[in-house]
């Protein structure tokens, strides 16, 4: 975007800020539900920086105006941030507060520092005060300043919601609301909040289009001993979905009452929060109950797939590598005729393929179609206009991933195009050792994300080498395709503190990028699974869930040991097997060829 188009936005802020008294004022990427999607409504970081990536944070003071994001957009923030006065922060580390220490270091003592209340909670409120304090920073969260700048904000949106059947989700609404209810009575709580919006939409069987992606729609949801009330614009009910709530002792409300709602809860009341997602305002609403601090009661409880999602999961496995191996033959096919296809296209290309599977719903995130160079970009998304024609050489980089009805899905599988060089082998053969590594693994119970990512970082590192994303994320079922608590990652937090349990469903997805070259990522998702039990204890393992072929011809074979062969040979023959029967006879002679052992 063009700095005629940034600069007014800024410059008008600034305004407002020194009418104000504020002299910093902080845009997060999320929304008051904590969303990683966000309806356009909310997309202020994106509307006044020109920046589109999904991790970002925006400040702007009297004098500078920044953007923070992490390793993963660098490139892509460079081009989009070109020509604009928005400078970019290169963050060191993905989940690390950096803009509040740039604060805390630039402005004065006596300074103001501005956020929306609404936006943050009170976690992240003590986290600026711990740094902002000592530099005598004043934190101001009561007022916002966004809808006085942003004549032109979208309205937020109307499609109605619908019903998730119970065949897929293995239990009805009734069944959960009594699970959270005995939670609750655990906790000695008279009302649970709930705020995110995954959340919700698993506790209700239900599911929107609210926002790109991720099958939700935008709610609060308050739940006592014995009734619940779930607060959303009542034009986006329908008539019978309004019926069956009913039955279950639900109320409908409208979302603009949530906050008059709590102001009225009985002042003796005792209430639980999540204090990660539940907002300043909502806690000041709250201020004088009994307020019960932890994680949403459905955070666990959605984290661990049940038998019948787990059986489900598997079929739409199968649909999603089928829908994979027409994509990819379409482009292979495209290539051998001397065609050029653009990286967009072939992202469309994926989305045909996946469409004219049973139960599509849409893709779970924006497809990453990177070739050589672009593959670098470790979220690019290659525009409509302008992305790189690929061509029958190099290396090409896809994750992509869909949204069924029986479950959600995420790829990630770099291929040859041409003769690869010794450097491209021998890093992607390194990426494939820790996939493998990650993949067999067998893991006593309780043990975390942290301690289990190094298995697929350690080839990596043994050739001084490494990526600077966490190595896996939890997934939803028909639901955010990143979904915690658990997951990979190298870094303290949630997703590396969480231990890993029977029937969550994770990814896999070591990579390595070489800027200005090539990137190469490998992910599959795999589902915890009980591997025996010992004097020592309950032992863990993974099974690989999805089904697609990985890519052999980028194999340096010298660095590979017999365990790591033994493994992928086994995976390309479930993988034949699995699919090879349901498709059609030029398509399982492309797959005999892709699974064969090496």
């Amino acid at each position: 975007m063009s700095s005629s188009a940034i600069s007014p936005k800024i410059a008008a802020l600034r305004e407002l800020m020194l009418q104000n008294k504020i002299d910093a004022w902080i845009i997060p990427s999320t929304d008051p539900h904590k969303s990683e999607y966000v309806a356009a409504h909310w997309e202020a970081r994106e509307w006044i920086s020109g920046f589109d990536g999904s991790a970002g944070t925006v400040v702007i003071t009297k004098d500078h105006a920044g953007l923070w994001t992490d390793v993963r957009y660098f490139l892509q923030a460079e081009q989009q941030l070109a020509g604009t006065e928005m400078e970019l922060h290169r963050m060191k580390m993905q989940t690390a507060a950096e803009h509040l220490e740039w604060i805390s270091l630039t402005l004065p003592s006596g300074s103001v520092l501005g956020i929306d209340g609404n936006l943050f909670g009170p976690s992240e409120l003590a986290q600026m005060e711990k740094i902002m304090s000592p530099a005598g920073i004043k934190i101001s969260y009561k007022l916002d300043l966004i809808p006085l700048v942003w004549k032109d904000r979208p309205e937020l949106p109307l499609d109605p919601i619908f019903e998730h059947d119970t065949k897929y989700s293995g239990k009805t609404r009734a069944e959960k609301l009594d699970i959270v209810r005995k939670l609750m009575l655990a906790r000695q709580a008279d009302y649970h909040l709930i705020n995110t919006l995954d959340n919700i939409a698993w506790l209700y069987n239900l599911r929107g289009r609210d926002v790109e992606c991720n099958p939700v729609f935008i709610a609060y949801t308050v739940i006592s001993k014995n009734d619940a009330t779930l607060f959303i614009d009542e034009r986006k009910v329908p008539a019978e979905v309004r019926s069956n709530l009913a039955k279950d002792g639900i109320a409908i409300k409208p979302y603009t009452e949530i906050d008059s709602f709590l102001a009225t809860l009985p002042a003796n009341s005792s209430v639980w929060i999540d204090p990660a997602v539940t907002s300043l305002k909502q806690a000041d609403l709250l201020d004088g109950h009994t307020m019960i601090l932890a994680d949403t009661a459905t955070k666990k409880l959605k984290a661990i797939k049940n038998p019948v999602e787990i059986a489900h999961l598997r079929k739409c496995m199968e649909k999603d590598g089928i829908a994979l191996i027409r994509a990819f033959r379409w482009l292979e096919q495209s290539l051998a005729e001397g065609q050029t296809p653009t990286e967009s296209e072939f992202a469309g290309q994926l989305m045909h393929s996946r469409s004219l599977q049973a139960g599509y719903f849409g893709e779970s995130f924006y497809p990453i179609v990177g070739y050589n160079s672009n593959g670098a970009i470790i979220h690019y998304r290659p525009a409509d206009e302008g992305s790189a024609q690929i061509k029958p050489e190099g290396v090409l980089l896809v994750d992509s991933g869909g949204q069924y009805t029986d479950g959600t899905t995420d790829i990630t599988r770099t291929i040859q195009l041409g003769n690869a060089s010794a450097e491209v082998k021998t890093a992607y053969t390194l990426v494939l050792k820790g996939h493998i590594s990650l993949a067999r693994a067998v893991f006593i119970a309780g043990t975390n994300g942290m301690q289990l990512d190094i298995l697929a970082r350690q080839h990596l590192w043994q050739h001084h080498m490494n990526y600077g994303h966490g190595t896996g994320h939890g997934v939803g079922f028909f639901l955010n395709v990143h979904e915690p608590p658990q997951g990979f990652v190298a870094v303290l937090g949630e997703r590396g503190t969480t231990a890993h349990e029977v029937g969550m469903l994770t990814s896999n997805e070591p990579g390595y990028y070489a800027n200005g070259s090539f990137g190469i990522r490998i992910e599959n998702l795999v589902v915890g699974a009980e591997a025996g039990e010992s004097e020592y204890g309950q032992f863990l393992k993974f099974e690989t869930v999805t089904l697609f072929p990985i890519d052999t011809t980028l194999i340096d074979m010298n660095l590979m040991e017999q365990g790591d062969i033994a493994w992928l040979n086994a995976y390309h023959q479930e993988v034949f097997e699995r699919l090879a029967p349901q498709i059609s006879q030029e398509e399982y002679s492309w797959l005999k060829d892709k699974c064969q052992s090496i």
